[in-house]
């Protein structure tokens, strides 16, 4: 009897069958990598976009604070009247006016607002032509000047709490 031995079709040997599976599991492999690499640097770029529009959303109030620091600043240690209050009233009340749109720092701006607020309700009052001054008026006087420097104590301290926020914020 005659046995004759034929090949089923080109490339279907064990060798080519085997070095096909290996090079799809490999292709694969690389395939999920890459997908899983993708998906991480969208993640972080998503994180960095967040971080950024934060940083923006944080750079007006964070530029009112600096200006208010700066002004109550100038206001330190000497007797003020209402008119010295001007453009730090101005000030408070834009922060006041955004306070309520910014959830990260709404405490703060409002605690800044307050005592803003507080601060300014202390004016002494405008002394006018009379220049002589009884001494028990003179000592209500220096003592209405005294809680009005620990008001603007009150607002350096609640200014500096909110710069540190807003500072904490941009770095995390």
């Amino acid at each position: 009897m005659m046995t004759s031995t034929t090949t089923l079709a080109l490339g279907t040997s064990a060798g080519t069958l085997v070095a096909t599976v290996l090079s799809a599991l490999v292709v694969g492999a690389l395939g999920m990598y890459t997908l899983l690499h993708h998906k991480q640097v969208f993640a972080w770029m998503k994180k960095i976009q967040k971080k950024g529009e934060e940083s923006a959303e944080l750079s007006k109030p964070s530029e009112w604070v600096d200006d208010l620091y700066r002004i109550q600043c100038g206001l330190g240690q000497k007797p003020c009247r209402a008119a010295d209050f001007e453009e730090l009233t101005r000030i408070g009340n834009m922060i006041k006016g955004v306070a309520d749109h910014m959830e990260i720092i709404r405490l703060e701006l409002l605690k800044i607002v307050e005592r803003v607020e507080d601060y300014v309700a202390t004016d002494l009052p405008d002394p006018g032509i009379n220049t002589k001054v009884s001494l028990p008026e003179h000592r209500m006087q220096l003592v209405r000047a005294m809680k009005q420097e620990a008001a603007r104590t009150e607002l350096a301290r609640a200014i500096i709490t909110a710069q540190q926020k807003i500072k904490t914020l941009r770095r995390s």
